[in-house]
């Protein structure tokens, strides 16, 4: 069983609530929660959710550790296989799409990452900016070059790459790939409430980061980790932490700093919504039936071969 939805939506609660009725343990797909010592940013499981059902994957990497799709699979296959011996029931839970997709239909098979073409890419996007390098990938992969925003470095800078280094369009190769037979065939429960119920939990949510004092100090233990070890800076990227530390700089202030996070919130939340309306189909009736729900998925898992 895979739970999924947009941050904020409540997939935690349901995971946890749906894991004590059904026996099962909770797998989490979150690319952010599996950093130790980023908690408030990141919406971690408490200390009380995770005594209600055994949470597997949080925790698993320090801020300076690239943890990526493959290495996730790689622990997940380990956690479900070891669940699965028990005897216990498999809930997946979490908001990463890519890593979702990957656990369950495998890895894209595309080349590696290639730091010489990276390099080339940067000399040519001070010239033509990255709008010109968008405006390339329209000419090369019209198709990949509509599904990424002109402002995505990384998306752009990947279907570029992957066109130079196989001579195939990604678009493509993501294509082949969607028809590929699933690793695991799970039944899917997406959870997405209505957007202004959305936003206020989002809202709440960023306020109590901030006015918690939690988020703080966990991106003064951050920066100071970042002092020690540079690549700890990675993780600023995460939503929360980056816009923190600016504060903690002074380049802007804490209210500026928690509207800049909560904006940014939606704008993920919006995304999420996209890709796992396409993956994991129309999200479940709000507000959730959980008895229901509940006898809906014991049925799903006794009529499973094995």
């Amino acid at each position: 069983m895979v739970v999924v939805g947009p941050t904020a939506a409540g997939k935690t609660r349901l995971a946890c609530d749906l894991a004590e009725r059904l026996g099962a343990e909770i797998v989490s797909a979150d690319s952010q929660q599996c950093y130790r010592g980023l908690d408030a940013a990141t919406a971690k499981p408490t200390l009380e959710e995770r005594a209600r059902a055994p949470h597997h994957l949080l925790d698993v990497a320090e801020p300076d550790e690239q943890l990526d799709a493959a290495a996730f699979v790689k622990l997940a296959d380990a956690a479900i296989a070891d669940i699965g011996k028990r005897g216990k029931r498999v809930i997946v839970a979490g908001g990463t799409g890519l890593w979702i997709r990957a656990l369950l239909r495998g890895l894209l098979a595309a080349p590696g990452r290639s730091e010489e073409f990276r390099a080339e890419l940067r000399r040519v996007q001070e010239t033509i900016g990255l709008a010109g390098l968008h405006e390339r990938l329209g000419h090369i992969d019209p198709q990949a070059a509509q599904a990424i925003r002109p402002t995505d470095r990384v998306r752009i800078e990947r279907a570029l790459e992957v066109h130079a280094l196989t001579g195939r369009r990604l678009s493509e190769l993501q294509q082949t790939h969607g028809f590929a037979e699933e690793r695991y065939a799970p039944l899917f429960l997406h959870v997405a409430p209505p957007r202004e119920i959305l936003w206020d939990r989002i809202g709440k949510r960023t306020r109590e980061m901030f006015q918690s004092g939690n988020l703080e100090r966990e991106t003064r233990r951050l920066l100071a980790r970042i002092a020690e070890v540079p690549a700890a800076a990675r993780v600023l990227k995460i939503i929360g932490y980056g816009e923190m530390a600016s504060a903690l700089r002074g380049t802007c202030s804490t209210q500026q700093a928690e509207e800049r996070v909560a904006a940014r919130t939606r704008r993920y939340a919006k995304r999420q919504g996209t890709w796992f309306r396409r993956d994991a189909g129309p999200p479940l009736a709000w507000p959730i039936d959980l008895p229901g729900l509940c006898d809906r998925a014991s049925r799903w898992y006794e009529g499973r071969p094995g």
